[in-house]
């Protein structure tokens, strides 16, 4: 005799086979199940063509509420008999949950104040989901009410990266991305110019708020009657570097002051951790976000009060651009600064000039790679997005030069004492391109292969240096930072990061580094297509690749690269005008043609 059972939801007969259950399923299938995996509706005999009968179910309800009785009980109260279709009908009662809950093998009635409470609840479902459905039909046509904001909620934190699903995406049949939804909130207009990049990517974006210890009390050499002066682009709101070159019998000799940072922030403190934290500076158009709190700049930044202290790299330089001897030592410099421009017109500049040639000629003999592509500084100021396309002042080079020869002698000196150091470090291109023009240094470029940080000396190729490391701005990257507790744990015979300590800090910087790249490189080509979308472009453009019958051009005032079809056939470097016809800002792309 077959029993009435459940199993996993669904009516099966059962009969006993030893200490098993042998089931005949619903679609003809059959099962050998233990007792316990099965829920017991009737003894049998039982069929499974079971056709409930009509019962009176809310009048069981009015006579049971609040109270808990079997699956029996509630079948002979609602159908008025225990029969296996009444038992079934019982089960499926209780399994909806609506008046009864299914509780073990037994039935709890819910009182009125349950019953009237869950319909209240779905008809609030309901009603959500009404208004889903409408809010889904003005999304489809590009609208949206006051009202639909909590559904697009979900959507603004999966552009931000914040979610990793959405319900609306999901119904409007599209990918559930940050792309896509940045997309759907500019076609609703929700969205204008939000740039979702660096949160997207997790990045801090206000500056830290940590206590800044006072400057310690230590020896420091007085080179304030000597003039020192720190160059960069206008704007710059963290100098951290300084110069002074001078003729002497040997060839130069170069002062490079560098911000002492280090002596606020040493290995294990609250600010090193913080800066290993997040890496480097983040430089958006919107603003700098700084590793550091601002008071750390406003004290060490050399420039902004009228004594600085600093890190001196004291270097001599023969005039073939060789390093004789390095000295470091910590200092007080009295800095002036300039912008690039203000620099060509200094005459106290002329001997940096020279050494800097001198070792651009030598780095350049050493098989150096001199890749100059057109650079744009791009920033917000006010609400309105400023492209500035940065002159190829050759003071810029003077200063590059100053900076590659710190970090030349630093890695020298780290070298020579046995001292962990974060070497920068680069193996040749994978090829070597010959040619001319911005097409030449474009194919060039893209051989080149990742530079790297290790803590095992190596040369850098794309710099033409047997050694380099990276130490003239610790205010703005982090490796910069522990380059200077290194150095400056040397200078105070103290107990230096050990090479262990020190690839744990390189890994940890460079991960997120990479982080702050990404998001600035995005955050940069956001705004200038929001800058195009908003007034238009007609410029030039120079074509460095061909790819079937596309073209890549490079557009010098945008810094830009743009993918454009070939009408007809055009050389390498070929000048042309291109016309902006519209951006993906959701995408990051643009699209040019050719102009008529």
């Amino acid at each position: 005799m077959a029993a009435l059972v459940i199993y996993k939801g669904r009516p099966a007969l059962a009969e006993e086979k030893g200490d098993k259950l042998e089931l005949l399923l619903p679609d003809g299938g059959r099962a050998r199940v233990r007792p316990k995996d099965v829920l017991l509706l009737h003894p049998g005999p039982a069929s499974l063509d079971l056709k409930v009968p009509q019962g009176e179910a809310e009048a069981a309800w009015e006579l049971l509420q609040g109270e808990r009785v079997s699956l029996r009980e509630l079948a002979e109260l609602v159908y008025g008999a225990f029969t296996p279709e009444a038992a079934y009908g019982a089960f499926l009662l209780a399994q909806a949950g609506e008046r009864f809950v299914l509780e073990g093998e037994g039935v709890r009635v819910r009182t009125r104040e349950e019953v009237l409470a869950l319909e209240e609840a779905r008809k609030r479902k309901e009603e959500r989901e009404r208004a889903f459905q409408e809010a889904l039909e003005r999304f489809r046509t590009g609208r949206f009410l006051p009202e639909d904001r909590p559904f697009l909620a979900e959507v603004e934190a999966l552009a931000l990266g914040e979610k990793r699903e959405s319900r609306v995406l999901k119904a409007l049949g599209q990918p559930e991305t940050p792309e896509a939804a940045h997309g759907l909130l500019l076609r609703l207009g929700l969205w204008l110019r939000e740039n979702p990049h660096p949160r997207r990517l997790g990045l801090p974006l206000t500056p830290p708020e940590l206590p800044v210890p006072p400057l310690p009390q230590e020896d420091r050499v007085d080179l304030t009657h000597l003039p020192a002066f720190a160059i960069d682009d206008e704007g710059s709101q963290d100098p951290d570097d300084a110069l002074f070159a001078e003729k002497v019998a040997e060839g130069f000799r170069l002062l490079v002051h560098v911000a002492d940072v280090a002596a606020l922030a040493p290995p294990g403190s609250p600010l090193d951790e913080e800066a290993m934290r997040r890496g480097a500076n983040l430089y958006l158009p919107e603003g700098t976000v700084p590793m550091l709190p601002l008071a750390v700049t406003q004290a060490l930044g050399l420039g902004l009060g009228e004594v600085s202290p600093a890190l001196t790299f004291e270097l001599w330089v023969s005039e073939a651009g060789e390093l004789l001897e390095e000295r470091l030592y910590l200092s007080w410099v009295r800095v002036q600064r300039l912008t690039y421009g203000e620099a060509l017109g200094v005459p106290a500049l002329s001997p940096l000039r020279a050494v800097a040639q001198a070792f651009y000629r030598k780095r350049l003999a050493q098989g150096a790679l001199d890749i100059q592509l057109p650079e744009v500084k791009v920033r917000v100021e006010e609400s309105e997005v400023r492209l500035t396309p940065l002159p190829p002042y050759e003071s810029r080079l003077w200063v590059r030069e100053a900076m590659l020869l710190a970090g030349y002698a630093a890695a020298h000196l780290a070298l020579r004492e046995g001292l962990p150091f974060p070497f920068a470090t680069q193996e040749a291109p994978s090829r070597r391109v010959e040619g001319e023009g911005l097409a030449a240094m474009w194919e060039q470029r893209k051989a080149l292969r990742r530079a790297q940080l290790k803590a095992v000396p190596a040369p850098h190729k794309g710099l033409g240096l047997p050694l380099y490391a990276q130490v003239t701005s610790p205010l703005r990257r982090y490796l910069d930072l522990v380059a200077h507790q290194q150095l400056r744990a040397w200078l105070k015979g103290a107990r230096p990061l050990s090479q262990g300590e020190l690839l744990e800090r390189v890994g940890a910087a460079e991960a997120v580094a990479d982080l702050v790249r990404e998001a600035e490189r995005k955050s940069k080509l956001h705004w200038t297509l929001l800058y195009l979308k908003e007034r238009g472009y007609e410029g030039p453009g120079v074509l460095v690749e061909k790819r079937g019958g596309q073209g890549v051009f490079l557009l010098p005032e945008l810094a830009l690269t743009a993918q454009v079809a070939l009408s007809q056939p055009l050389p390498l470097n070929a000048a042309v005008v291109l016309r902006f016809l519209e951006a993906d800002l959701a995408g990051l792309e643009g699209r040019f043609a050719l102009a008529p």
